[in-house]
């Protein structure tokens, strides 16, 4: 069977720079952070105060009242962005084969703040008496679910689950799926929802989170001073299409998945592979599967996370899989501005390397201060850098447990 181009016809997000797309990506070509202290609860006796979180969202911009009740804030997150980039892509099941219309929608942790209040509530009144929409409202595919009800989408509907790297599996899978012949459009990404005393308490008891009190030194990756991550929250929506299905529909093309890698490093529960090996294979399939050399990416969206390991450890796996070319590469993180979505930071950053095709412009590594030796790439400090002739671009994810997924993006051409 002849591999089948995989377009990209509809973008959606919900981030903490903004509640849709335009939002979001002006924050990013803006360099605007979306760290602050957190509001959503009292986080007084704890070491970590700030987060990224989504401000002023209203989950009746995509369910009705009723129906969000019954969402954790995770799947409304992701009814949102689902909105949006269904939207923009005009299609509907009724002008197409609802069976071969797929959902892959991730999400790392799930419903963590229903669980946490179903568990406080138990202990007061009863383990029986919480909500009968506990489970429902918990489980990590429920945003899946939910999506493919809305738009009757009767082909597969899965939710993979790879922690931080859990997005960009979702979008990797979809083009895969669609790409071999298995279904002709999907809408994929991931949502993440987990600002809550006890995942954050949680991330800081195995000094995960940075503890800085400013948020202009809080999320700096590949800085010598960074120390954590940030918890971000929100949700990244991609539709894609077999080429064919969105031209005979006359959809508005706004860029091209290209190749897809996965890999794990098997080394650790919580540590990348110090010579990042698993993530230089991940990157090195998603190259050879796009057909382009090291030479032809312009730009990787990094994973970035802030963290003294990761970033070090995936500055090693860039030039293990780019050699020479590593040195000519943008590399920046968009976690600056956002925090580290968890399980849906590959999707929304998916978008965001689909738009940095699309206007010819790298997103800037802000809050950037001490160089670090380890971390010796062009990781475009501070400003963003316009680059017409970008053509392809790579987007990062790594997840505890090992997992690798690379993508590479395409400006879209005919």
């Amino acid at each position: 069977m002849d591999r089948r181009r995989v377009v990209i016809t509809g973008m959606g997000l919900v981030t903490p720079l903004g509640l849709n797309v335009a939002e979001s990506w002006a924050g990013v070509r803006a360099g605007a952070c979306g760290i602050g202290p957190i509001t959503l609860y009292d986080p007084a006796g704890q070491k970590v105060r700030l987060a990224g979180e989504v401000k002023g969202f209203d989950p009746e911009r995509a369910v009705d009242k009723r129906e969000a009740r019954k969402m954790d804030r995770f799947t409304q997150f992701a009814m949102a962005a689902a909105a949006e980039a269904m939207a923009e892509s005009g299609l509907s099941a009724e002008q197409t084969d609802a069976a071969r219309c797929a959902v892959f929608f991730a999400s790392g942790i799930g419903g963590f703040a229903t669980t946490q209040e179903a568990c406080e509530k138990g202990r007061e009144k009863g383990f029986d008496r919480v909500s009968p929409y506990f489970i429902p409202m918990t489980i990590s595919n429920m945003a899946a679910g939910h999506i493919a009800i809305r738009y009757g989408f009767h082909g597969m509907c899965t939710c993979p689950v790879t922690a931080c790297a859990s997005g960009a599996n979702a979008v990797g899978d979809a083009f895969r799926h669609i790409r071999d012949g298995y279904a002709d459009a999907a809408i994929c990404g991931g949502a993440e929802a987990a600002i809550t005393p006890l995942a954050v308490g949680g991330f800081t008891s195995m000094h995960a989170l940075c503890a800085a009190d400013d948020p202009a030194r809080a999320s700096i990756p590949f800085d010598a001073e960074r120390s954590g991550f940030v918890m971000g929250e929100g949700a990244g929506a991609l539709v894609l299409e077999e080429y064919g299905h969105a031209v005979r529909r006359g959809a508005r093309i706004l860029a091209e998945v290209a190749g897809y890698g996965a890999s794990c490093d098997a080394h650790h529960i919580t540590a990348p592979c110090p010579d990042g090996a698993g993530a230089a294979a991940a990157m090195a399939a998603a190259m050879a599967d796009a057909g382009v050399q090291p030479g032809d990416i312009g730009y990787i969206n990094a994973h970035g996370t802030s963290t003294p390991m990761n970033d070090a450890c995936e500055t090693a796996a860039v030039k293990r899989a780019f050699g020479e070319a590593a040195k000519t590469l943008a590399i920046s993180s968009t976690k600056s501005m956002t925090g580290h979505l968890l399980g849906a930071s590959g999707a929304v950053e998916a978008v965001f390397t689909a738009l940095a095709l699309a206007d010819g412009f790298v997103p800037a590594t802000i809050h950037y201060e001490k160089p670090d030796a380890a971390c010796d790439l062009d990781i475009v400090p501070n400003e963003g850098r316009a680059m017409p002739s970008l053509r392809y671009a790579m987007s990062n994810s790594l997840g505890f447990g090992g997992h690798n997924a690379s993508l590479v993006f395409k400006r879209w051409e005919e």
